[in-house]
């Protein structure tokens, strides 16, 4: 039982949540001094004394049986009545009571007695009180400090329950970042199934690995579109709309692939061009929903967590992938993957906002936290291209940007097909040991954000921090990289792909924290102009490693990586900053 309510307009201290009052389970409020306390019962036999000297006299109260009684001793003018709120019904206590003379009792078969003489003919005050249930509205009640201290709530075998359930006082801002991690789930889960598919899709149209690259690469040529037109869309319109947008497009592309690809190749390249336009507006909506959401002490792990999202949706989507295709076929895939989005577009359409001030159910200690925290959220009506692009941080931006996801697409795109032709892995181990280098990557994307938000709260600059976490990102790829060459057993060549990718997760907290940091109110543009370039990385670098693999070798297709990887590193400690140069 919980019991809460107001006390008085006296400093009386805070309240105990709402609840029910049950017959068996009473309460009684007792003041203290200026102090309060609350005494509750259970069951029929409950004691409770309490007697304190106050300026013209005192209160004791007690109580037993069934039905709670007290007994009331004080000034007239010093108390008032109080009343008790069970879940939206106040319990109001009248109380009765004359001109004190001293303490006396109520007893509990007595209803009432307002005035009377003792054996020893001194006069006797007596007041009792009852509890009316009234159906009034929901007060608002705002706690109100003790200047003697705690207070005092006495619970006697009754079950103490939170007023408001955890789920109704999760921070809102933390379910936006979730929404966001579960659509970048989705995002990959749908992208990587083609990966494992490709496998027996070739083998079924007698593709060729230039055709397979091609393939791959037509993904990227609708996800180059949108990723500047995503960020304007999103700065101008909000992210909530253009998320919701791209999550359904790409999940409708997804259905109709094993239907393209069965009507001819062209159709199966639209179709994967149509959905790289779908969730190319993904990562600048989101970009601008956080830039909107999340305060710059908390930026960098909600970033870290939402791109480990992609992540874990790139473990989903290679283990289950194999599982789905041996027992229903190679389209059950896109079936499958494709139909979750509806789920997530239904959470979306109800729990999502555009920015703060647009959520009625936000609290105001939140909204102050979140504005307090961020900078102006005022909308974007022109965007000052001249302006941004002579940033020099911008440009580090989004050459480091290439740099970066040349590798990483590679990885992504290719990693089951080299499982299968160097280490000689079927199809279900190809998608099991594809899993482990992403669940390193989710997880190190975490650590990452953690260890990022910690050095900037000590006092380390914004800059350093994330230039330490980017050249992480770098250079640990970069020697992983160079290993595969030297190892000789499939699993220190697994080991070697899982450490890269764990490295590499430390770009979160560096190059895809920055779009924030430099030009919050410019966050999905900025991110739409260097990811336009990482789309770019992906397309040519995709594709130019099916080239290579027909006249070289793996070792090739890891050199060019580790090349870009070493130019990325330079250009970002030379040029990147983590102060704001766009207002």
């Amino acid at each position: 039982m919980v019991i809460g309510g107001p006390i008085s307009n006296r400093n009386y201290g805070s309240f105990i949540g709402s609840g029910n009052v049950y017959r068996g389970e009473q309460a009684i409020l007792l003041h203290r001094a200026e102090r309060s306390a609350v005494a509750v019962t259970h069951g029929r036999v409950f004691y409770q004394k309490l007697c304190n000297r106050m300026a013209n006299g005192f209160i004791s109260a007690c109580s037993y049986g069934p039905f709670l009684r007290s007994t009331v001793h004080l000034d007239e003018n010093t108390l008032k009545h109080t009343s008790i709120s069970p879940n939206g019904r106040q319990l109001i206590s009248s109380m009765s009571l004359h001109r004190c003379v001293k303490s006396h009792g109520v007893y509990p078969q007595q209803r009432s007695e307002e005035s009377g003489v003792d054996r020893k003919g001194k006069s006797r005050t007596f007041a009792y009180s009852k509890s009316e249930e009234y159906d009034i509205p929901e007060m608002k009640v705002e706690s109100l400090p003790s200047p003697d201290g705690v207070n005092e709530a006495v619970l006697v075998e009754g079950d103490l329950q939170e007023a408001v359930p955890w789920w109704q006082s999760f921070p809102k801002r933390w379910v936006i970042v979730l929404l966001c991690f579960a659509s970048f789930l989705l995002c990959n889960m749908d992208r990587v199934n083609m990966s494992i598919a490709i496998l027996p899709m070739s083998q079924e149209f007698n593709w060729n690995s230039a055709t397979v690259g091609l393939i791959q690469s037509s993904f990227f040529w609708g996800y180059l579109l949108t990723q500047i037109l995503g960020g304007i869309w999103a700065d101008k319109i909000g992210g909530k709309l253009v998320l919701g947008f791209g999550v359904v497009w790409w999940s409708v592309a997804t259905i109709l692939t094993p239907i393209a690809a069965r009507i001819g190749l062209p159709f199966l390249l639209t179709m994967r061009a149509f959905m790289g336009i779908g969730e190319g507006v993904a990562m600048p909506a989101m970009n601008n929903l956080l830039s909107k959401w999340i305060p710059v002490s908390e930026r960098s792990r909600s970033l870290a967590l939402v791109y480990s999202g992609m992540y874990l949706g790139s473990v989903t989507g290679l283990a289950f992938s194999p599982i789905l295709i041996h027992k229903f076929g190679w389209p059950s895939v896109f079936y499958s993957f494709g139909s979750l989005g509806s789920i997530w577009f239904a959470l979306w359409l109800r729990k999502a906002y555009s920015s703060p001030k647009e959520d009625p159910e936000l609290s105001e200690e939140e909204q102050k936290l979140i504005m307090g925290g961020s900078t102006s959220k005022e909308p974007v009506k022109v965007i000052p291209w001249r302006l941004i692009l002579s940033k020099a941080p911008v440009w580090a931006l989004i050459i480091s940007h290439f740099c970066h996801n040349w590798g990483t697409f590679i990885l992504l795109t290719w990693m089951p097909t080299y499982y299968n032709q160097v280490l000689n892995f079927n199809l279900t181990e190809s998608g099991l040991f594809c899993v482990l280098p992403w669940l390193t990557m989710a997880a190190f994307a975490n650590i990452g954000g953690w260890i990022a938000d910690t050095l900037v709260s000590k006092g380390l600059s914004i800059t350093a921090v994330r230039k330490i976490m980017q050249s992480i990102g770098f250079l640990g790829p970069a020697f992983f990289l160079t290993q595969l060459s030297h190892v000789r057993t499939p699993a220190l060549a697994v080991l070697c792909m899982a450490c890269s990718q764990g490295s590499d997760a430390f770009s979160q907290s560096g190059l895809y924290s920055n779009h924030q940091d430099i030009g919050p109110r410019y966050a999905g543009v900025l991110l739409g102009l260097s990811n336009t370039a990482g789309v770019l990385a992906g397309v040519f670098g995709t594709a130019a490693t099916g080239y290579i693999l027909q006249r070289g070798s793996w070792d090739d297709v890891f050199k060019v990586s580790v090349a870009l990887y070493i130019i990325g590193t330079l250009v970002w400690n030379l040029f990147s900053t983590g102060e704001k140069v766009l207002d």
